[in-house]
């Protein structure tokens, strides 16, 4: 009889439950997590460490040479995986990378052909014991390429950007982002703790109290493209001022799982917070995950001379004066609301520097900014 091992007949039955649960698998999938570690536990088996070294070896390693060492020069799609890795910022061990490589090559197919050049990599290929390895063990090889070609026909959307705690656990955090127009003040208390921005406290007046798209124990990940992983006291600071009167597309990683429990690499850091600020208030983020569900609801739309346009209805119009901020709207809506006039439909046009209105008639009621609408 064959020779079986452990972990190939684990790692089957979750790829065959993956493949169960239909076509798309995504980060929400629960067998995800354990199809990737499983992974991981095979590429560590056997993996021998340096004699001479002080740093530990690990899988991503032998990813990262496979591009050095492997001069069969069919290796450009893989490159573009391990570079894309290396130059991730919110990743800072070997772990997270390796990790955040079997994601991306998942992602794109690309996980068969990865081993397959590191078969064809002698001087990689020796750091496996060929006593121990599944990749040096020809009766466990090749029911690892089948599994691993059974998911390359998968198809993965994952979420890349959500990769900050991969360092730590590869169950991921609820991962949203928030667009905001300009304003004066987003109105948080921040607490910078092992390189994350954590939320301590949202001051009332200001844009994220009113707003209550983050709350207390939540992390700033990412503010327009730029990473606040590894980030020192007051860089979350130094962004906001350097996009002062830009539009902000913030990055915010709950506290709160994806099950309404605490998400578990959490814990340790909001009872640290706790500690620093017993009055702090976790929550509430059900509520705030509605609203923000609310505000992205898509108005009804249709084709305009070539273009989309939103189909709401024109309540009326305030002057709010030179000052556009988004703060003038608690005091323009109520004078809108206040005049109680027949609301009428009209087609909205959203371009780069201002709005156009025009009823479904084609005669123009206004142009610009100084409108309050409400979808239909």
């Amino acid at each position: 009889m064959a020779p079986r091992d452990p972990l190939l007949g684990t790692l089957k039955v979750c790829v065959l439950n993956l493949q169960s649960d239909g076509e798309i698998v995504t980060d929400i999938n629960p067998h995800l997590a354990s199809c990737c570690e499983l992974l991981e536990l095979v590429l560590r088996k056997g993996l021998q460490q340096p004699v001479l070294s002080l740093v530990h070896r690990d899988y991503w390693q032998c990813f990262e040479q496979i591009t050095q060492q492997d001069t069969c020069g069919r290796l450009s799609a893989l490159s573009l995986v391990v570079e894309q890795t290396r130059v991730c910022r919110k990743l800072l061990s070997a772990q997270g990378r390796g990790r955040y490589l079997l994601r991306l090559a998942l992602s794109r197919q690309a996980l068969p052909q990865f081993i397959t050049h590191l078969l064809h990599t002698p001087r990689v290929l020796e750091w496996y014991s060929p006593e121990m390895s599944v990749l040096r063990n020809e009766a466990f090889l090749e029911p690892f390429m089948s599994l691993l070609l059974v998911l390359s026909h998968m198809d993965f959307k994952l979420n890349m950007e959500n990769c900050s705690f991969l360092d730590e656990s590869w169950i991921l955090p609820v991962c949203e982002t928030y667009e905001v127009v300009p304003c004066r003040e987003l109105g948080m208390v921040l607490r910078y703790l092992s390189g994350r921005v954590f939320v301590l406290e949202l001051i009332p007046g200001g844009q994220a109290h009113a707003d209550k798209f983050i709350c207390p124990g939540d992390i700033i990940d990412e503010i327009n493209g730029t990473s606040l992983r590894n980030s020192k006291n007051g860089q979350a600071g130094v962004v906001l001022n350097r996009l002062k009167g830009c539009p902000l597309s913030i990055s915010v990683l709950r506290w709160k799982a994806q099950d309404g429990t605490v998400y578990r690499p959490l814990i340790k850091f909001l009872q640290a917070l706790r500690i620093e600020n017993p009055t702090l208030q976790l929550g509430p983020v059900p509520a705030q995950q509605s609203a923000i569900t609310e505000r992205k609801t898509t108005p009804p739309q249709c084709l305009k001379e070539g273009r989309i346009v939103h189909i709401v209805q024109f309540l009326g119009k305030a002057n709010i004066g030179m000052f556009g901020g988004k703060e003038v709207l608690q005091q323009a809506i109520p004078q809108v609301l206040r005049k109680n006039l027949p609301s009428k439909e009209v087609l909205l046009d959203l371009k780069e520097t201002h709005l156009t209105c025009t009823d479904r008639s084609s005669a123009q009621v206004s142009a610009v900014t100084e409108q309050i609408f409400t979808v239909s």
